[in-house]
């Protein structure tokens, strides 16, 4: 381990890695980024299309039934994703990906839309099955458009701030301390906004208090994988970048 400095701040590093400030990204050439962004965009628009809108159940020892919505088996990817670009490639490259993946949604949950409206054919006869699988995408969309915006955002600033922090030391403590805000915010504002007048309310607050928790506990499942991409894609990359002094806001790309 070296000793180096960006900006003032003291981090130590492993021999072949630099620690940069975030504005120092700028204009280099990124090996993983491209793919971590695609496998973001699909992740997010298949668990809001697939999964948001099944109420799945199942029985677990000690625990008995539980309740939840399906897409929970796969958006947790997405912010594990997150987390990765965010840890780095600091929280400006990881703005972009956010607002690429806001963008795929739009585009999906117009299309779903306008699918969906278009009269069959006659003879067709999977337009009422069409109907009550994607009927409720627009409003899905929307929910999960705002929510995974906020989340999201919440979840790489928190991020990027304790990196700074606890000076690049102790990864667990910001995926896990982010993904706890993170997908808090997510949460909130996507089942009410989502399904309340359309699930009961009970199965609602249900369904959010329980996907809120199991998405926590992914965080905590998947940090040993998350270890491990994040030292991987450092050593490839050879660079470990700071938000010393960035810019937070969500509205730039």
């Amino acid at each position: 381990m070296t000793e180096q400095r960006v900006e003032g701040l003291a981090v130590e590093e492993p021999e072949g890695i630099r620690a940069i400030e975030a504005g120092a990204i700028a204009g280099r050439r990124l090996k993983y980024y491209d793919y971590c962004m695609a496998a973001f965009a699909v992740i997010l628009i298949c668990s809001n299309l697939i999964g948001a809108g099944k109420v799945a159940e199942v029985s677990l020892p000690l625990v008995g039934a539980v309740t939840f919505g399906a897409g929970i088996l796969f958006f947790p990817l997405s912010y594990v994703l997150g987390d990765v670009l965010t840890e780095v490639y600091g929280y400006a490259r990881a703005r972009r990906v956010v607002w690429v993946g806001f963008a795929a949604s739009v585009f999906a949950a117009g299309m779903a839309a306008t699918v969906v409206a278009f009269p069959p054919a006659p003879g067709w006869s999977g337009q009422d099955a069409l109907a009550a699988v994607m009927g409720q995408a627009p409003r899905i969309f929307a929910a999960s458009i705002l929510a995974f915006w906020a989340g999201e955002f919440a979840n790489a600033f928190v991020l990027a701030r304790m990196k700074v922090w606890t000076k690049g030391r102790m990864l667990w403590t910001r995926t896990i301390g982010s993904t706890v805000v993170g997908q808090g915010v997510d949460s909130l504002i996507f089942y009410p906004v989502a399904f309340l007048g359309v699930w009961d309310t009970k199965l609602v607050l249900t369904v959010m208090a329980t996907n809120y928790l199991m998405k926590v506990l992914w965080e905590v499942v998947l940090t040993p994988v998350t270890y491990q991409v994040v030292n991987s894609m450092k050593a490839a990359e050879g660079l470990d970048v700071f938000d010393v002094e960035t810019d937070f806001t969500p509205f730039r790309t």
